[in-house]
């Protein structure tokens, strides 16, 4: 299984409520979680064959980058 990190601007739950259908809609990512309190407000996406280009579009279809 493969982890990996990206910096978003999902700043609270609200934030994290929306982009929950879309990433819990992709069949391939596993686990993920967004880590408000850190200033890069990481979220992480354990999965495989879990593209980048993907978890982007899937963050940005709910208007976060």
């Amino acid at each position: 299984m493969t982890e990996r990190k990206y910096r978003t601007n999902l700043n609270c739950g609200s934030c994290v409520a929306a982009v929950t259908p879309h990433l819990n809609g992709e069949g391939r990512i596993r686990r993920w979680a967004v880590d408000t309190k850190n200033p890069d407000k990481v979220l992480t996406v354990e999965g495989e064959g879990v593209a980048a280009d993907t978890v982007e579009r899937l963050v940005a279809a709910a208007g976060f980058r």
